[in-house]
């Protein structure tokens, strides 16, 4: 097993059982104790848990929101086919706005070479548009405004307020959680406001969200679904979701 798929299985163990030993975490990996504490310190150092005597805790208490190096490890494989079909779904020469998360880290990793012009909503993003070895990346727009320690991410008015004085073609909005009733939700209220004001900016919203977040619930309201253009899955909804998403003109794509 490899080092990402280590760190991935230890984060996912984490996250049910809340605390597990280095011998439960050899056994459930087949490494080594030296390599399982080498893991286990760099994922502490990431914020993905805590380090305690003998093993490690987990930083998220069940229902919580996890933080970035969590959800960085979850749900991973599906996170870089949504990219790809973001990808797709942009044409060269674009103006784009490029919402905060692990998610949104993954599709600027794949639009890194592409002929754009990015407004990424956070240094994650930003490292990932710009980490080419041949030197060609996208023209990048930064929003200014707060950093958000951990997430990285843009907030505050200074931020809404420039992202308000552009027009974008696309907004690529990676919610918190979404669902037909409410429609797009974040599980914080400055989170809300800057994906908002991102696809109020927009010709076009595309919504890249893992099936994990269908039909969950989250404190913010960012929008209703019918701001919606495109979802970009990687599980197909179920039938009476795909029906109402039907006339709400919302196109489906399962990648």
């Amino acid at each position: 097993m490899g080092t990402a798929d280590r760190h991935r299985l230890i984060g996912e163990l984490l996250r049910t059982r809340e605390e597990a030993t280095v011998d439960e975490l050899v056994q459930a990996t087949g490494a080594s104790g030296a390599t399982i504490r080498r893991d286990l310190e760099s994922l502490a150092a990431n914020g993905v848990l805590k380090r305690v005597h003998g093993g490690a805790r987990s930083l998220v208490a069940r229902g919580d929101n996890p933080g970035y190096g969590q959800r960085e490890l979850e749900d991973h494989d599906a996170k870089i086919r949504i990219a790809a079909a973001v990808d797709a779904l942009l044409k060269d020469r674009e103006h784009v706005w490029l919402d905060c998360g692990s998610t949104a880290t993954e599709i600027a990793r794949m639009l890194s070479r592409r002929e754009l012009t990015v407004m990424p909503m956070s240094l994650h993003g930003v490292e990932a548009l710009t980490r080419t070895k041949d030197g060609r990346t996208p023209e990048l727009i930064l929003p200014g405004g707060s950093l958000i320690p951990g997430e990285q991410s843009f907030r505050g008015p200074m931020t809404q307020a420039n992202i308000r004085s552009l027009r974008f073609d696309t907004a690529v909005v990676t919610p918190c959680a979404l669902n037909l009733k409410d429609g797009l939700l974040a599980h914080d209220l400055e989170d809300a406001a800057v994906k908002r004001a991102g696809l109020e900016s927009a010709s076009r919203v595309i919504v890249a969200a893992s099936g994990s977040k269908w039909n969950a619930n989250a404190l913010a309201l960012v929008a209703a679904m019918d701001t919606v253009a495109v979802i970009v899955t990687d599980q197909e909804p179920s039938p009476e979701d795909l029906a109402r998403l039907n006339k709400l003109s919302v196109e489906v794509v399962i990648a």
